[in-house]
Order: structure tokens, then C-alpha cells, then sequence
């Protein structure tokens, strides 16, 4: 539960309509523009963007997608940074 009351979950889940697994597509448009799905899957297998990406079958083609918990841990960690450096500056 963040501070001002809320749960970035549960936001989430409002916003992708219950979706427990969400299309990378999806993340990439939603919270990473204008990176290009290319780009977003390369900085995730590179470490740049630290999240799990989900693949549904074993196949190299299979989906690849986000686990909600994943991206709302990944949000609230990036708006702690956000916080935390916002609060440095203002010293």
C-alpha cells in the first residue's frame, strides 16, 4: 500500500481489466515510450530495465508478457528512486 492510500496493484489490475499476465506490447506502449518493443525487450534482456519477462510457452516465438505484480513492484520502486532524488535536490 503506498502512501497516499493506494495500491499500485490494484491500479493495475483497473487498468488491464484483471489481467494477471499482461502483453509486453502493452507494458512497452503503456509506461516505456516512445521505446519500441525491439528496444524494451533488448533493455530488459540486457539488465537495463530490470523485469521478469513471462514466457507461455517454450517456444522462442511464444508470447512474451509481464506478470502484474512484476510491473507494480517495478513502478513503486522506480517512484521511490523518483522520490528520493526529488527530495536530495531540494536540500
Amino acid at each position: 500500500m503506498g502512501k497516499q492510500g493506494f495500491s499500485t496493484m490494484w491500479l493495475l489490475m483497473a487498468q488491464y481489466e484483471g489481467r494477471a499476465m499482461i502483453p509486453a506490447e502493452l507494458v512497452c506502449q503503456d509506461f516505456f515510450p516512445p521505446m519500441t518493443l525491439q528496444v524494451f525487450l533488448r533493455k530488459i534482456n540486457d539488465g537495463e530495465i530490470p523485469l521478469p519477462l513471462v514466457r507461455m510457452t517454450s517456444s522462442q516465438k511464444g508470447a512474451k508478457m509481464v506478470h502484474l505484480k512484476d510491473l507494480a513492484e517495478y513502478i513503486d520502486k522506480a517512484a521511490e528512486a523518483a522520490r528520493k532524488e526529488a527530495k536530495a535536490l531540494a536540500k
